[in-house]
């Protein structure tokens, strides 16, 4: 196995490939190969093992009352899989996780990931951090789902970008991204941008976005 994709993943930072190997040779592991839209694991399923993507990209995605697909997130390698999700009363894999393209996910059971944690703190505090990141990031995604406008939706997004002081933001996704990342129809998000520069909120250009009426879009996402 090539243990220097792991050294770029977050939970060995400030590891190098050799430690890393090393490390291995005392953990024990497997690794599990699945072909692009394949199951890895389905939301409900008991979270039992730490589970790294070491090839390829996986997506998380969960499916409303209304049978809609909404795309939480796509985990490239070297990312971990439901880290927030292990330990705790209710340690069990929030949403489906499906293979993008086809993967290969080492796994590590909890009992002996466990031991590694208590041997090593570098680990111990880098696994720390990705829960605790995973975390917000998972409370900004319930804030997004929680608007009940396309426009609010866009809007927070857009300020929580722009930040205290900008007026020129990056959105940094496609609009197909966006509509995964929203849960909503890619028509949705270009009419709900359209709208938003005929009401003078924003100028928009591709990716980029001019906010003219910063006030106006807080406003929006007041439900």
């Amino acid at each position: 196995m090539d243990f220097s994709l792991l050294s770029f993943a977050p939970l060995f930072k400030g590891l190098i490939p050799d430690e890393i190997e090393a490390i291995f040779s005392e953990v024990p592991h497997r690794i599990r190969k699945f072909q692009a839209g394949s199951m890895i694991a389905q939301s409900g399923d008991t979270v039992n093992s730490l589970m790294l993507v070491m090839n390829g990209t996986v997506k998380g995605e969960m499916v409303d009352y209304a049978g809609r697909v909404i795309k939480i997130e796509d985990i490239p390698a070297p990312g971990a899989l439901a880290s927030a999700f292990m330990f705790g009363n209710k340690n069990r894999f929030p949403v489906n996780v499906v293979a993008v393209s086809n993967v290969e996910i080492l796994s590590v059971d909890k009992s002996d990931f466990l031991k590694l944690l208590k041997r090593n703190e570098i680990i111990l505090s880098n696994f720390l951090d990705m829960i605790s990141n995973r975390s917000q990031f998972l409370s900004e995604k319930i804030k997004f789902l929680n608007f009940k406008t396309i426009k609010g939706k866009l809007a927070h997004y857009i300020l929580q970008k722009a930040g205290k002081e900008g007026t020129i933001v990056n959105l940094g996704m496609t609009q197909n991204d966006l509509a995964d990342f929203f849960g909503v129809a890619r028509p949705s998000v270009s009419r709900a941008i359209k709208e938003l520069e005929l009401e003078f909120y924003l100028e928009a250009q591709g990716k980029k976005i001019k906010i003219l009426d910063k006030d106006g879009l807080a406003d929006l996402t007041v439900d």
